[in-house]
């Protein structure tokens, strides 16, 4: 039976920790709105803002290209100085204390590895590195900055809002006369190397999950709605598994009927909570 958490009573939870000494952690989006990057959905699970652009029309349309690197450069200013929050703080305190297992997020920020946390999947991938589709060769999205910066030297002191994953609202800016840098060894097409909507994860990525979590003791799902079903499958497999799950988010998630416990509560108060000396 789901148990919901009284608003600042963490004890369930900690009691659910206790119990399950190795855990299998999968976190979302709701770990780095602390840190200032927003997040896709809403309470209910919802889209709070035009779905991300997917594969698809990015590898298939220059004019998507152009859109996205432009919003890019505005945005990466932002998402480059985020910092991160007590939500990476206390799970990295966690695993230091050996009750991780293993850390696996759907976020491509890096934040948690920048918190501390050693025993990361990265399975969206990372924004901060830029991958070329011809050759394979992996750069530094701060060093593409530069080169876009470049290349667009009138698009650096535009303002815009801060969107999810270093994207900026541009909407009525115009792209046609932006200047997509290329490979610089091969001239290939560079796309962020992170998993857009509609393609697949690399099987490494989740072999190496699911082993993790086939040895753990039971799931922390920590600020993520699981809409996607990238995440969502880890949360069937823990139930077949016999794994009990909780899950710590402010609004519903797709795995609600497969919760032990659930608190709704904003992840930094209660994972710091949770973290703190008794």
């Amino acid at each position: 039976m789901l148990v919901y958490a009284r608003a600042m009573d963490t004890d369930a939870l900690r009691a659910f920790v206790d119990r399950h000494p190795r855990l299998f952690v999968l976190t979302g989006a709701g770990c780095s709105t602390d840190s200032g990057i927003p997040d896709y959905r809403d309470a209910d699970g919802g889209w709070k803002r035009t779905q991300p652009v997917t594969y698809q029309a990015f590898v298939g349309d220059a004019a998507v290209r152009r859109r996205y690197w432009a919003r890019s450069l505005v945005g990466w200013s932002l998402l480059g100085r985020a910092r991160p929050n007590a939500t990476h703080l206390a799970l990295a305190r966690l695993e230091q204390a050996g009750r991780i297992g293993q850390l696996v997020t759907q976020n491509v920020d890096g934040l948690h590895q920048a918190a501390g946390s050693r025993r990361v999947i990265d399975l969206h991938g990372r924004i901060d590195q830029v991958l070329c589709t011809a050759c394979g060769r992996r750069t530094s999205r701060g060093d593409l900055q530069a080169e876009l910066l470049r290349r667009n030297p009138d698009w650096a002191p535009r303002a815009a809002g801060v969107a999810p994953d270093g994207d900026a609202d541009l909407e009525a800016a115009d792209f046609p006369d932006f200047d997509v840098a290329p490979c610089a060894d091969c001239g290939g097409m560079l796309k962020p190397d992170v998993v857009f909507f509609g393609e697949n994860v690399p099987p490494s990525r989740v072999t190496a999950a699911m082993d993790a979590l086939a040895a753990a003791s039971a799931m922390l799902v920590v600020g993520s709605s699981l809409m996607v079903y990238s995440g969502y499958r880890f949360a069937l497999t823990a139930v077949r598994l016999g794994k009990p799950i909780a899950a710590v988010n402010l609004g519903r998630t797709r795995a609600d009927p497969l919760l032990q416990l659930k608190v709704r509560r904003p992840c930094g108060e209660v994972l710091a909570a949770l973290t703190s000396p008794r």
